[in-house]
């Protein structure tokens, strides 16, 4: 069940008062209550998916105390740590990569004119997998390297990973920060906190049904058959499609933000208006932090991170993002997506552009070049393939086949125009007008239940709820 589907609008004011309708003191059956509302919400996209969750979950917890013991008696670890890591990752290695390293290295052998391939696995796969994989990870190596202490309680721990707002597309939360919320009795209700979390909730689902599936309408037009539209529509669906996965991504994320708020709990902050980004390295500060975090953490330190010689650190940050390209997903389109992403980083450390003393023209300027080297990038990760992408870039480029302009009917153009300008409006506002243009914190009562209505407003009118997908409930 997601977000933006009426099921959810429905049955979620149920759940909420289910939940509080439980004593705070029961602070164990609470969580049961959530383990069990989480594990039935995921079984309605496949109920077998839940088995591979489980599996996950019992791989990391058992591996955890084993390792724990195993350091109390003062006993390297570092084997049950590998077989840990090694059982957690054969599920997403299984589903996501089995048939892209099988048809790859199909095609390599063809190059040599030696026929053979492996059967292929025609298996779903599990809803929001690399999420949930990820912050088990996270979670067993904390507990090797003493960070925190190993879970003692199952159903505790249970809940962590599968805790429903953010199972199915992150944010991925660290174990420092969520468990201990799982752990400790909650108030019977947080008002100020359920309000926080219900603003938030309005406006993921505004990013989301207006502004999301709205430009999707437009983006799933052209992409498909780039080939039939002129350089001009290629652009225009291109910056689209930069707008369409911020919006259903953030959308997404706030949404599971204010989900959990509103029951008490604080999950990790995801997305800090990216496009005002003044370089990739801080477009990365901005843009799927939790992945970011975790890259850092598990991938970039490890690895060195700075604290190493000039070249050793431009290869950290390049395997980083490599890593990065890989978990969206298995093809060469997110290889190279990530791939790029690491080359500009390096390239701004030798360059010294990671940060911007140039003041507020040069700012800007340095805004409007990452806004397009990002949105280069996105070309990439949206086409199916490799040829695709560039034949895109290239039609984009050729100025001579810009030819006129494609629009939808006029409600459909007057609905993206309008919805795109609200959620401009908002981020300028925020990022630079923090405490004086405030929608939804206005000091003034009247301000503030007008931006209220108005939103929902257009969420009825005009948005598009069909339950539609989250772009990165597919990674």
């Amino acid at each position: 069940m997601v977000f933006n589907s009426f099921s959810f609008i429905l049955v979620y004011p149920f759940l909420f008062l289910l939940y509080y309708a439980i004593p705070a003191k029961r602070s164990f059956w609470r969580n049961v209550y959530l383990l069990l509302v989480s594990y039935l919400l995921y079984m309605q996209f496949c109920a077998a998916y839940a088995l591979v969750l489980l599996s996950v979950t019992l791989i990391t917890y058992l591996s955890a105390r084993r390792i724990a013991d195993y350091q109390k008696k003062h006993r390297n670890a570092g084997t049950l740590l590998s077989i840990g890591v090694c059982l957690t990752l054969l599920p997403l290695l299984t589903f996501k990569y089995y048939n892209f390293v099988n048809e790859s290295c199909t095609h390599v052998l063809d190059l040599f004119h030696i026929h053979f391939a492996l059967p292929g696995l025609n298996w779903a796969i599990p809803v929001g997998i690399s999420f949930f994989t990820f912050q088990a990870l996270g979670y067993l190596w904390d507990v090797y390297y003493g960070r925190i202490q190993a879970e003692r309680n199952f159903w505790h721990y249970a809940l962590f990973i599968s805790f429903f707002p953010s199972l199915v597309s992150g944010p991925i939360n660290k174990a420092s920060s969520l468990l201990p919320q799982i752990g400790q009795s909650r108030k019977s209700f947080d008002y100020e906190k359920a309000v926080r979390g219900m603003k938030l909730l309005l406006w993921g689902m505004f990013m989301k049904v207006v502004v999301a599936e709205r430009v999707t309408l437009y983006v799933d037009t052209v992409f498909p058959l780039y080939e039939n539209y002129s350089g001009i529509t290629c652009l225009v669906a291109s910056l689209l499609y930069t707008v369409q996965i911020y919006a259903d991504f953030a959308g997404y994320s706030l949404m599971a933000i204010g989900t959990g708020k509103t029951l008490g709990f604080d999950l990790a902050e995801n997305f800090h208006r990216p496009y005002f980004s003044y370089s990739i390295t801080d477009f990365w500060r901005r843009w799927h932090i939790s992945l970011s975090t975790w890259l850092k953490d598990y991938i970039y330190i490890p690895l060195g991170g700075s604290r190493c010689s000039k070249i050793r650190n431009y290869a950290n940050i390049f395997i980083t993002f490599l890593v990065s390209g890989i978990w969206h997903g298995a093809n060469w389109t997110f290889v190279i997506w990530g791939i790029w992403h690491g080359v500009c980083q390096v390239i701004e450390k030798i360059l010294h552009q990671q940060q911007c003393p140039y003041g507020v023209i040069g700012k800007a300027v340095k805004i409007c070049v990452t806004f397009l080297l990002v949105n280069f990038a996105w070309i990439i990760f949206r086409m199916p393939t490799l040829t695709d992408a560039f034949r895109m870039m290239s039609r984009i480029s050729d100025t001579s086949s810009w030819g006129s302009l494609y629009l939808p009917e006029k409600s459909n153009t007057l609905f993206i125009i309008v919805s795109v300008g609200v959620l401009i409006i908002k981020d300028v506002t925020d990022e630079y007008f923090p405490t004086k243009y405030r929608l939804f914190d206005n000091g003034s009562s009247y301000v503030r239940w007008l931006s209220y209505t108005a939103i929902v407003l257009m969420i009825l009118l005009t948005g598009v709820l069909d339950a539609g997908q989250f772009i990165y409930a597919n990674f």
